[in-house]
């Protein structure tokens, strides 16, 4: 049965190609809290930091659909979502698509590592945004909040609260990011 609905929703996915209005027909189920943008958003250019510690910006991604997760330790629903941004990553991730998970506020480097592998989310970046300002700028008000992003470096939807980002749902919504 989980086949068959890949496998429907991946045939939806094909002919939304992006398009706003094909984009939001594809938030049902798992993906029915998606809020697809009537216009793409252009995202700040605020730096966060990854896992050495170096300046890096969402710009950096030029060219791939990213999936942007922004959580914390403290976060429960972020404890039920990651292992299934992980499996996203895993399932699709590659040359035109990647998982930015990006922990926002005070989130102890060990205390993220331990998080993550407690989860089954240990493969997923650790990236921070210690003092929020690529949050704030985003207007990211609560956790978790995950922030589609096109291969032009724009928002196009926005998820607030957690999300089953492995369903069919959520992979159609991706492959048809990918495919646009």
């Amino acid at each position: 049965m989980r086949l068959a609905l890949a496998a429907l929703y991946l045939s939806l996915a094909g002919a939304a190609n992006a398009d706003p209005a094909a984009l939001q027909a594809l938030a049902v189920g798992g993906m029915e809290k998606l809020s697809v943008l009537d216009q793409p958003l252009a995202v700040p250019d605020v730096a966060f930091l990854d896992a050495e510690g170096a300046e890096v910006r969402l710009a950096d991604y030029a060219g791939q659909v990213l999936v942007v997760n922004f959580w914390a330790t403290w976060c429960a629903p972020c404890r039920e979502e990651m292992p299934t941004l992980a499996a996203l990553q895993e399932a699709l991730g590659g040359e035109d698509f990647r998982v930015v998970t990006i922990a926002t506020g005070r989130n102890d480097p060990v205390g993220m590592e331990e998080f993550l592998t407690e989860v089954g989310a240990g493969a997923l970046p650790r990236n921070t945004d210690p003092r929020q300002a690529l949050a704030r700028a985003m207007g990211v008000l609560g956790l978790p909040v995950t922030v589609l992003i096109d291969r032009e470096g724009d928002e196009v939807a926005r998820l607030i609260g957690g999300a089953d980002w492995n369903g069919p749902e959520a992979q159609a919504v991706i492959a048809a990011l990918v495919a646009g």
